[in-house]
């Protein structure tokens, strides 16, 4: 009767719908509003419209950190493809071969996404640390007898930044990439035995072509994740420190809408990530197309 009757379905709709109006929609529409006016920091009333209008944008064109956050950003993505969903995918497949200790293994390998990225900011601020570290520490303990290593200088300063953000979302795309692996009938993988498949063939040519949608899934998530990672560098590397080579969109945003106060540009930058995150999960909808088996 629920489904003759259509009144019911839309009494259930409207509180949700409400709810995405004023806490989403609202606020994405009066940041691009926000774009173009005068506003000296948040919640501060605007002083009128920007003279041009467009200045925000064109300052964002002429600004050169806004072209180093889009290229660390873009860094930052192809680390996630190639690190994240790669490695999550590896230890996926590891864990779905073993019988004794799978649940252990997933335990610990999503573990790192339940704790707080400020938390892990902290902590491997401590583990990189020039002076006495945990890593220096290690390396003078197994013989190396060079000088300390400053793990956040201007040339390490991108990997020191996207070694924890892949660590700790690698877990999130493995537990994703193992939940469609035992969706995957056990039987074929019996058949492709019978049949004298090895196991590398067996996972080339059942596991991959049936695990396909589920990747380009997390490939969507890691790329648009990326747009939005930022406690953990803004943690680990405040105001784009050092000489502001390790801006990324998000904390590039941040900064300006935040700590300068200039929250008309902030929006204008917030207004960029949302254009670069639909084009970029357009292309990889193109790539990786969602097949049909």
């Amino acid at each position: 009767m629920i489904y003759k009757n259509k009144k019911p379905l839309a009494l259930f709709l409207l509180p949700a719908f409400a709810f995405m109006v004023v806490f989403l929609h609202y606020p994405f529409v009066k940041n691009i509003l926000n774009s173009f006016q005068n506003i000296g920091g948040l919640a501060a009333p605007s002083k009128g419209w920007l003279d041009p209008w467009y200045a925000n944008y064109v300052k964002m064109v002429q600004d050169k950190n806004v072209w180093i956050a889009l290229k660390n950003t873009l860094y930052l993505m192809m680390a996630t493809l190639v690190f994240e969903v790669g490695m999550a995918l590896v230890l996926a497949i590891l864990v779905d071969q073993i019988q004794v200790g799978a649940k252990f293994f997933r335990v610990v390998y999503f573990f790192p996404i339940v704790i707080s990225a400020t938390a892990l900011g902290l902590l491997f601020n401590l583990i990189f640390l020039h002076d006495k570290g945990m890593v220096n520490q290690l390396m003078e303990l197994f013989g190396y007898s060079g000088s300390l290593i400053d793990w956040k200088s201007d040339g390490r300063a991108l990997a020191t930044m996207f070694l924890p953000v892949i660590w700790q979302y690698v877990g999130f795309y493995f537990v994703i990439l193992l939940t469609g692996l035992n969706n995957i009938p056990s039987d074929l993988y019996e058949v492709a035995s019978i049949d004298g498949a090895s196991r590398w063939q067996r996972i080339r040519f059942i596991t991959l072509p049936l695990l396909h949608n589920v990747l380009c899934t997390c490939v969507i998530l890691a790329v648009t994740g990326a747009l939005k990672v930022f406690d953990l560098p803004w943690i680990m590397f405040p105001k784009g420190m050092p000489q502001n080579t390790t801006w990324l969109t998000s904390t590039y945003m941040y900064y300006h809408s935040v700590e300068t106060r200039n929250t008309d540009y902030g929006c204008a930058l917030a207004v960029l990530i949302v254009v670069i995150g639909i084009i970029s999960a357009r292309i990889v909808n193109a790539i990786f197309k969602e097949k049909d088996y």
